[in-house]
């Protein structure tokens, strides 16, 4: 039986990067379907580290900044937000975990709660176009409430 094998990603390094796209000793990976996979198998160990788990095979990675990716946001009349991530699946947004870091860069908590993602340009720019002012402070309506928007920067 064909296995996938890290053996195709002859490489000493495996990272994702802040810019939503995995690399191999600094080459960006530009299959897309090596990406997503890759996206789907990543899991963090108990010791802390992030690795790409498939059948008996692992590769530790590096994560540069989160380990998942906001890829576009919607939302339907009043439902609140969805979030897609790199990695094919949809959640919910919890709009009390968005916070705004370094540069004007958003995140929000996901997996459970568990871990952040960071929004890339297209996903911030649908979501900041419901973003309103009040006061100074930037806060996004959602299900009938309004949430501002922490800044950790």
């Amino acid at each position: 039986m064909v296995q996938g094998g890290f053996w195709a990603v002859s490489s000493g390094k495996i990272s994702f990067r802040a810019d939503g796209r995995w690399y191999s000793d600094d080459e960006p990976i530009n299959n897309p379907r090596i990406a997503k996979l890759f996206s789907k198998c990543l899991s963090q160990g108990e010791d802390g580290r992030w690795q790409i788990a498939m059948a008996d095979e692992r590769a530790f990675v590096e994560i540069e900044d989160t380990p998942w990716v906001v890829t576009s946001a919607s939302t339907a009349a009043d439902a609140g937000w969805t979030l897609h991530l790199n990695d094919d699946t949809e959640e919910s947004l919890d709009p009390s975990t968005l916070v705004s870091g370094a540069g004007h860069v958003l995140y929000a908590t996901v997996k459970g709660g568990r871990y952040p993602a960071r929004f890339l340009r297209p996903a911030y720019y649908q979501l900041a176009a419901a973003f309103q002012d009040d006061d100074g402070h930037v806060v996004l309506p959602s299900r009938g409430q309004r949430y501002t928007i922490a800044s950790r920067a």
